[in-house]
Order: structure tokens, then C-alpha cells, then sequence
């Protein structure tokens, strides 16, 4: 790989896994630990077992010298083309001790792939940072994912089992699992396994292989909301109220908040065409849109905002600030409010 660093995403970096094109020297790095850990096992695979031995090695940055590891890398394979050597819990030192590694990165051993690893922290050593860029390093940051990123990462996880996953099977996913990612990637490993490659997965199949029901969920629920289906939506609280394992209110008025937020910010946009609403909302699909064209002829922007007031009211009383009721009344409570909510605000 030719001098001067590049940034690259989770799948480029697989990618160039499995084709073997790899550069000398790689950063991983970043809040979110599952990813690190995934590229990790990858690069030693990339070593056959009977080669593990002497072409392969797994070292603990809190437990060993810089020294050795320059040293470690500095040495030629045995019968093969390369050896990897992974550098762990690289968060765990002092910056002073791990950037002592800028000497080897600053001339890699091109027979040697370095990994050096980040959990959860970003990467530290000015020098090591800085030789690594500039003599062909990868750096890859694995972020902390959110509620608004984690559609894409469950769509991704399926296309890694080679599954394709609708819309609202991505939303079921998130509500159920929510931004554990570990447990996405084993719900979904268990799908591919049940499926077989090539599948879809339904809202249909998730409920028989996962366990969360295809009509009461918070997917559904906002779609009644934005509908103004109040027997709809009292149904779903009622169900919810009578499994409350599998349906926590945080998570079912987390769901709703960020669905008004995104009806605010389409109804405030300038642009009301369908890729206006897109740019707006943080919708990927234009399916997905359906539910805030559906909730702009049923609640106008006071409407909205007298909405996010309330919302923000539950979340106080559901803390134990001035009310005593459970957290399913009060959520009752707050259906009711969003159905009777008026169409002006009195200033």
C-alpha cells in the first residue's frame, strides 16, 4: 500500500481482509468495543491454524514493553507470505508508553501486519499517530452508536449474513434489542441460521424466531400515532402494559419523542418535497416517510410542540417528580394527551 494514511470503514476493512490487500499498520479505535473486537478475530484469521504458533501473535499492551513489540514485529514469518501481530487493550497504557511504537511505524516491516487496538477510547501517542499516517497506516473509528445511526448497523449486520431485512423489521429490531450490538448481530445470526441466505426478514419472521409480536411494537404504535388511531394505540399500550419485559416504556416514549422531533423538523423545512422530507427527517427510504406525511394532516406544528412538552412531562414523572403513578398510567396518560392535544396555543 502505497505512504499516507487512510481512514476506512468497518466493511472496507473486511473487504481488504478478505482480499488480502492489507496495509503494515492498523488503528482501531472508538467508543463502540463490538466492532474492534470483529476486526480483530478477522485479522487472525488471516493466519492459517497450523501457522498460529509462529505467524500469529496476541499481545496485551498493560502486560508487555513497546520494545518487545517493535521487536515482535521486526521479525520475518516462517513458510509464509505475513504475520499478524495484534496489539490489545492499547487504551489501558499512558500515552507515553504506547507511543514509543512510533519507531517501528515510522518503518513497518511490510511482511508484518501491526493491529493495534483502542476499546472503547480513542487512540493516543501523538508520534505513533503520526508515523502511522504518514507510512501507509488504516485507521478505523468504531463510533458510539445512537438511535439515529443504528438502522444502517442492523441493515449492514443482515447484508453481512447475506439477508435482506424490511423497513419495519429494522424497527422492530432496534426496539426490541435497542443499541446492544452484540445482541443484534446474535438475533440476526440466528435468523440466518433459521432463514438461509438469500431470505427476507419479515416482521412475520421475527416474531416467530425473536419473540417480539408483529402488532405490538413501537413501530406500530408510532404508525397508529401519526394515524390518530386512538383504539389502535390504547390496544398497543394495553399490551405493552401486560408484557412490560419485553416493552419498557423508556424505550416506547423514546420511539414517539423521536418521531415528533422528526415531525417538527418536517414541518418546519422549507422543502416539502419527498427528498426535502428525507434530508429533513434522517429518513433512508421514502417508505419511511409515509408515517410523517400521515402525521402533518393530523397534528399541526403547536399541535407538535404542545406534544414534546408533554413528553417531556412523562419523562419527569416517570423519574418520581410530582406524580406517583406507574410508569404504564402514566403512559396511558400521555396517549391521551397526544390524542386530545389542542390545535392552538394560547400565548
Amino acid at each position: 500500500m502505497a505512504a499516507g494514511s487512510q481512514s476506512q470503514t468497518f466493511n472496507e476493512i473486511m473487504q481488504s481482509i478478505r482480499k488480502k490487500s492489507l496495509a503494515p499498520v492498523y488503528i482501531l479505535h472508538g467508543e463502540e468495543s463490538y466492532f474492534i473486537d470483529r476486526l480483530a478475530e478477522a485479522f487472525e484469521s488471516l493466519v492459517p491454524e497450523q501457522e498460529r504458533d509462529f505467524n500469529f501473535y496476541a499481545l496485551y499492551a498493560p502486560e508487555i514493553t513497546p520494545e518487545v513489540v517493535n521487536a515482535t514485529c521486526m521479525r520475518f514469518p516462517m513458510m509464509s507470505d505475513r504475520q499478524v501481530v495484534i496489539l490489545k487493550e492499547a487504551q489501558a497504557v499512558r500515552a507515553d508508553i504506547i507511543n514509543k511504537l512510533h519507531t517501528y511505524c515510522s518503518r513497518p516491516n511490510l511482511s508484518t501486519v501491526l493491529v493495534i487496538c483502542f476499546r472503547g477510547d480513542k487512540a493516543k501517542g501523538k508520534d505513533l499517530i503520526a508515523a502511522a499516517k504518514k507510512n501507509g497506516g488504516v485507521f478505523f473509528e468504531s463510533k458510539r452508536l445512537t438511535e439515529r445511526n443504528i438502522d444502517p448497523v442492523i441493515e449492514n449486520l443482515a447484508h453481512q449474513k447475506k439477508l435482506n431485512i424490511e423497513s419495519k423489521g429494522i424497527a422492530m429490531l432496534r426496539d426490541f434489542v435497542g443499541l446492544d450490538v452484540a445482541k443484534l448481530y446474535n438475533e440476526i445470526d440466528k435468523l440466518a441460521f433459521v432463514l438461509g441466505e438469500g431470505q427476507m426478514i419479515t416482521p412475520e419472521a421475527i416474531e416467530r424466531n425473536v419473540g417480539i409480536s408483529k402488532d405490538y411494537n413501537n413501530f406500530e404504535l408510532v404508525d397508529a400515532i401519526a394515524a390518530k388511531d386512538s383504539a389502535k394505540i390504547f390496544r398497543i399500550i394495553n399490551y405493552f402494559r401486560n408484557n412490560p419485559k419485553n416493552n419498557p416504556t423508556v424505550m416506547t416514549v423514546s420511539a414517539v419523542f423521536n418521531y415528533f422531533s422528526g415531525l417538527l423538523a418536517a414541518q418546519f423545512s422549507k422543502d416539502k418535497s419527498p427528498s426535502g422530507l428525507l434530508e429533513a427527517t434522517g429518513c433512508k427510504w421514502q417508505s419511511q416517510l409515509n408515517k410523517f406525511t400521515t402525521g402533518m394532516r393530523n397534528y399541526n406544528a403547536y399541535k407538535t410542540i404542545e406534544i414534546i412538552s408533554a413528553i417531556r412531562d412523562f419523562d419527569v414523572k416517570n423519574k418520581g417528580m410530582g406524580s406517583r403513578m406507574n410508569d404504564y398510567d402514566l403512559l396511558h396518560d400521555l396517549m391521551f394527551r397526544i390524542i386530545t392535544c389542542p390545535d392552538k396555543i394560547d400565548i
